[in-house]
């Protein structure tokens, strides 16, 4: 639940930044910190990372 909110605080700031600054780019900053979070929690399961890569794929 602690990812949850920092990933809303995160979204928040970025977002108070992008209109504050006039940087729309800031906007990128949340799908980058999902993306890492994605990659972190398959690291973490054991198993090489193309298997579960592949696993997570084949999933219907």
């Amino acid at each position: 639940m602690y990812f949850f909110y920092a990933f809303l605080v995160v979204i928040v700031l970025c977002i108070f930044f992008a209109i504050k600054k006039q940087r729309p780019i800031l906007l990128s900053v949340p799908v980058f910190a999902l993306a890492f979070y994605v990659i972190v929690e398959i690291a973490l399961v054991p198993g090489s990372f193309i298997d579960t890569v592949k696993f997570i794929f084949t999933l219907q």
